[in-house]
């Protein structure tokens, strides 16, 4: 059983000791004493406002007793340098130790114009009586400050977050929250990973960025998400916003969108351009205000959505909409029974090349293949499908969105159709199965893949094999070629260059 500290009374400013450069920090909140040293195990510090009074510097490591708990917010000041950041961790074996700010705070924890952190193995709460907005778990900030550089959030459980669920309010809670901004200096991140951490009931969102500027003359760069488990986010599950060539890998989400009454995707950039979304798994969206695994959003450009596995999604499989949303690429990925549509197409959008994709639509399940939407004049234009299968146990249409129902439910009065969509080109697909209104130019090709089990894909990537094709599968070279491929398949084969390819997520060695 875990222990809480719970004296907030007032610590006076201690001048640190003098020690060596590299320090080595402990803190225990059961045997600790402020008084102490906080050079060793058995001098440890007691409190975060022991800690939180402290500048440290380059080479520092803060050290957290496992098993021990703290109420209140961790704030330490000073920063690192190149090669020798401030490192914050656990010591001894035992459950993280754990930071609850109770709700008193904005964050649990929170680094503010602060470069060259790395903080792993803590986990990190903030539940209050009630939903407040900025309500977070983890905040790091750049702030009128220019590039903040370096900073690693690796191993973290960051759970029981209750912010606000609007939004629109500009107040929306997050699990882990990056911040760049400021009227006075242009601020952005340099080095920002965010690995390996596991996020549980975080409201309203998991792991997002936030940027003010209206505009992209300085995005944050290096940026990597990867390896994170995300379960029973209340909103959106991870949203990149204002960085340029952000990495966003083999994270898993299971369970978005469950309390929020607004719209929200799984994984999604916003405001940012060369962004790679690959080896992702993402299940449970709820609802259809969106919904959708995948969004590719607004002022992106040169999106990528690669080797990622989507699955009952009630939204669907991929939402791309908004003003300045270019040039996004969509390429061997798999989707097993995602619900209401796979692709919702919502203009202006412009320069789409969605191949070599396998999309499983399972019995019982009716839904839009494409709907097409573009608010009554905005439509997405020149779009290329290329290479994929389509394979309906259940039953894929195709249609244009009118406008939206009168239930506030974000799904649309539909029609046959593209609407206004304009230089559609299908080429090489393969629909087998039981389809309705989709235009017979976009069937040419009809027979059976040959999968292996469709349908058959559980939890994780390595589930996938069903979507192997047999041997004997005419879809083996019967695609277009494409330029700039990728390279691979969803499962690491090869894919020939210049060559017809095989249809579909699966590349058959030949």
């Amino acid at each position: 059983m875990i222990k809480f500290l719970t004296s907030f009374a007032f610590l006076p400013l201690l001048t640190a000791l003098a020690a060596p450069p590299n320090r080595t920090f402990y803190i225990d909140g059961i045997g600790g004493n402020d008084s102490n040293t906080g050079f060793s195990a058995t001098q440890a510090w007691r409190t975060l406002d022991r800690v939180n009074a402290t500048t440290f510097t380059p080479g520092d490591a803060i050290l957290f007793k496992a098993g021990t708990a703290y109420t209140g917010q961790l704030h330490p000041l000073g920063s690192g340098s190149a090669g020798s950041p401030i490192v914050i961790d656990r010591f001894g074996q035992g459950e993280k130790p754990l930071i609850a700010a109770g709700g008193r705070f904005q964050e649990a924890l929170l680094l503010r114009n602060q470069e060259y952190w790395e903080v792993s193995n803590l986990q990190f709460t903030n539940m209050g009586p009630t939903r407040e907005p900025f309500r977070y778990g983890v905040r790091v900030m750049s702030w009128d400050y220019g590039t903040v550089r370096h900073i690693h959030l690796k191993n973290l459980d960051v759970h029981d977050v209750n912010g606000s669920l609007v939004k629109e309010d500009a107040g929306e809670g997050h699990g882990i929250v990056w911040e760049n901004g400021g009227a006075k200096v242009r601020s952005r991140f340099d080095g920002l990973l965010i690995e390996n951490n596991h996020l549980e009931r975080t409201d309203r969102n998991g792991i997002c960025g936030y940027v003010p500027y209206g505009d992209k003359k300085l995005l944050s760069t290096n940026v990597v998400i990867r390896k994170n488990l995300l379960e029973d986010i209340g909103g959106d599950a991870i949203k990149v916003w204002g960085c340029d060539h952000a990495l966003v890998e083999h994270n898993v989400v299971r369970g978005a969108r469950m309390r929020c009454d607004d719209y929200a995707a799984g994984i999604w950039p916003w405001s940012s351009d060369n962004t790679v979304i690959q080896f992702n798994e993402v299940s449970g969206l709820k609802g259809t205000k969106d919904g959708e695994a995948f969004d590719s959003d607004g002022s992106c450009t040169n999106t990528i959505f690669q080797y990622n596995y989507s699955h009952d999604n009630d939204g669907g499989f991929l939402l791309i909409c908004c003003k300045d949303s270019i040039k996004t690429t969509v390429r061997y990925n798999i989707s097993q029974n995602d619900h209401t549509r796979l692709f919702h197409a919502g203009g202006p959008i412009k320069d789409i090349a969605i191949y070599n994709n396998t999309f499983y639509i399972g019995k019982d399940i009716d839904l839009d293949l494409f709907l097409w939407e573009g608010g009554g004049k905005d439509w997405a234009d020149n779009t290329t499908v290329s290479n994929n299968v389509f394979y309906a146990d259940g039953t894929g249409r195709n249609a244009a969105g009118l406008k939206r129902k009168p239930v506030d439910d974000g799904t649309f009065v539909t029609r046959p159709g593209v609407g206004g969509a304009t230089r559609i080109t299908f080429q090489n697909n393969l629909f087998y199965g039981n389809f309705k209104d989709v235009p017979a130019e976009w069937q040419a090709l009809q027979f059976d893949p040959l999968l292996n089990k469709p349908g058959g894909g559980g939890a994780g990537l390595d589930s996938l094999r069903g979507y192997q094709l047999r041997s004997g599968s005419k879809s083996a070279g019967a695609g277009t070629p494409i330029e700039g491929n990728g390279g691979r398949d969803f499962w690491g084969n090869p894919v020939p260059v210049g060559k017809k390819p095989t249809i579909g997520a699966h590349e058959v060695q030949r």
